[in-house]
Formats: structure tokens, sequence, C-alpha cells
């Protein structure tokens, strides 16, 4: 910060999003979205950033304030956020500081984030719709209420999966398919699960394994692309995948918000790995940085604002399953 700027001011909110109904994974259901926003004012000028606590990450609403406060003298004496990476983990208290901060900076310079990043303008994206983990027929028939959407991510990962998803086919026969297992599979139903899943034209299967015992898939043949969620959160790392993983799901939640986001990008193209940009269940403040990685990605899974009762004002336009890009007044 120049010595002329003013200081900023830091302000945190917890927000709770009702969701339209309840949203169900492998590992537990959930009826609303509850967000972190992180505001930091400098002048009249307010930068904003979304995140969402992940307990499969062990963190929670307090250890995420926790951690924002940990780092608000910093903050508010004009920390960049080069600097803030050095001070946070990857996880969601730094993703809500260091969007905060692009949109800040976005705000006192006027220069778009996606200019100041070096991206191309931002166009529309083609976003996945997840149908949430049911029985058979309760999920067939999510899946018939949502056929006319381009692309599906339905959520397995039980033991026995084969019926659910031969009955999301059947319900959907137009419908580009993503699997998203959320570590439920195991390595003694891997192949009977992929071979389904290519059976019916499944494009990408997400997690299957458990993070840590994923050896099994260096060790079998992939008749189906594997993508990486838990296994791979930062740029760190993404050679380990080579061999296990075709893709890597990238969540700015897990990198730390999009400088990490974008970083993990630009490693992962290098390396060969297909890209998905997936989030958390949030509102569009949480996707809208994200729509920036997602330029050009193989998948975007940037839907949460679509499972919401009700969303933000403003928020992101979604025409379908059609996601235009943020306006400077919803971020960026």
């Amino acid at each position: 910060m120049a010595r002329d700027e003013p200081r900023r001011a830091m302000q945190l909110a917890v927000e709770h999003f009702p969701l339209k109904e309840a949203f169900t994974i492998s590992r537990g259901s959930k009826t609303a979205a509850s967000v972190v926003v992180c505001r930091l004012q400098c002048g009249t000028a307010v930068g904003l950033g979304e995140c969402v606590p992940y307990a499969r990450y062990g963190e929670t609403i307090e250890s995420v304030l926790a951690a924002i406060e940990s780092v608000r003298a910093a903050l508010e004496g004009g920390v960049s956020r080069e600097l803030l990476q050095t001070l946070l983990p990857p996880g969601a208290a730094r993703n809500a500081v260091d969007c905060a901060l692009w949109d800040l900076e976005a705000k006192v310079s006027g220069v778009a984030a996606w200019q100041a990043a070096g991206l191309a303008l931002p166009g529309p994206l083609v976003t996945a719709y997840t149908l949430s983990l049911g029985e058979p027929g309760e999920m067939a028939a999510a899946a018939a209420a949502q056929a006319h959407r381009p692309l599906l991510k339905i959520k397995l990962g039980t033991g026995s999966d084969s019926a659910r998803l031969r009955a999301v086919r059947a319900a959907a026969p137009d419908c580009v398919l993503v699997v998203d297992a959320n570590e439920g599979w195991r390595p003694n139903t891997l192949a009977e699960h992929l071979a389904v899943a290519a059976g019916e034209g499944v494009a990408l299967v997400e997690q299957p394994l458990p993070e840590g015992e994923d050896q099994a898939l260096a060790e079998i043949a992939h008749p189906v692309p594997i993508c990486a969620d838990e296994s791979s959160k930062t740029a760190e790392g993404l050679e380990s995948l080579l061999g296990r993983y075709d893709a890597v799901n990238i969540k700015l939640d897990k990198t730390g918000g999009l400088t990490g986001a974008l970083a993990m990008r630009k490693r992962a193209d290098a390396l060969g790995l297909k890209v998905m940009v997936g989030c958390m269940v949030g509102t569009s403040l949480g996707m809208a940085p994200a729509a920036l990685v997602a330029q050009g990605a193989a998948f975007t899974d940037l839907d949460g604002p679509l499972l919401l009762a009700r969303d933000r004002e403003p928020g992101l336009t979604y025409e379908g399953s059609t996601l235009l890009p943020p306006v400077p007044a919803l971020w960026g």
C-alpha cells in the first residue's frame, strides 16, 4: 500500500442461504449453504470474497474466521496478494481473503480482474448441474426433470452404484454425464463401476477412491477418464497424479483463492491434465472468480447458485446451464 492510500478496513460475516432441496453426497446431506464473506474497504472502494468451510478438510466456520482474524493486522496494513500466500495455508480462509483482494484491486484501479491476471476476455460457460445421491428411482426422476440440460453431474459413492447410473442414463439419454463418487468406491468394485460408466457413455469419473488409497488407479485401464478432486488441492504435487489420473478438479476453496487456482490451472495445462473447475455449494460471489479459471476448461461445474432457494444480489446470470461472465457490481 502506498503511503498516501487510505488504510484498509476488514469486516467478516457468516451468511446462510437455504437450498431448494437437500443436497446429498456419500458423506452426508445439507439443507443450506453456510459461507464466510470477507469485506475489505479502502476509501470508498470495497472488495468482497466468499468461501465455504469444508469439514472434509477439517474446516469449520469458527476455524476459518479465526484464521482470517490472525492476519487482520497484515490485511488492514496493506499486505499484498503475493505475501498473503505465505501467511495463510491453502484452504477456505485464504480463498475469501485472496478473492477480496483481487476485487478490491479491481475496484481501486478500474482494471478488471481478468485483465490484471493477464487473461482473455471471459465468455459464457456451460456448467454442469448436480444431482444428489439417492435411490435409483429418485435419481432417475431428478435426471428426467433436468434432462433438458446439456451436462449433468451425478453424485454416487456407494458399493452398488450401477443401478443408479443406469437409471439416470435412461432418464437423461442425451445429456453428457459426469460421475462424482466422492471417494466412495473401493478397489474391489472399481473395475465394475468403471465398466458400467463406460457402457453408459459417462464422460468423466471424479475421485472414485479415497485420497491416499488410489494407487489402484495406476494399475487398471481407464475406460473413462478419471479426475482427481480430494487427491489434489494445489499446483504443488500435480506431477504425482500422472499415471493415476487423467484430469484434476480445481476449486478455489482448495487452492486458497484465485491466485492459487490460476497457478494450478497453468501447471495442469502444462502437464497435459484435463481440467474441471468446480465449487462447493455457495453463492454467485464464490462462483465469480472461479469463472475466470474455467475459461477453456474441459468441464465447468459452477452450479452452486442454481441449487439455492435464493442467491445474493447482484448475482451471476444463468441462461439455462449457460453461465455468463460476472459483472463488476458482483465481483472483479
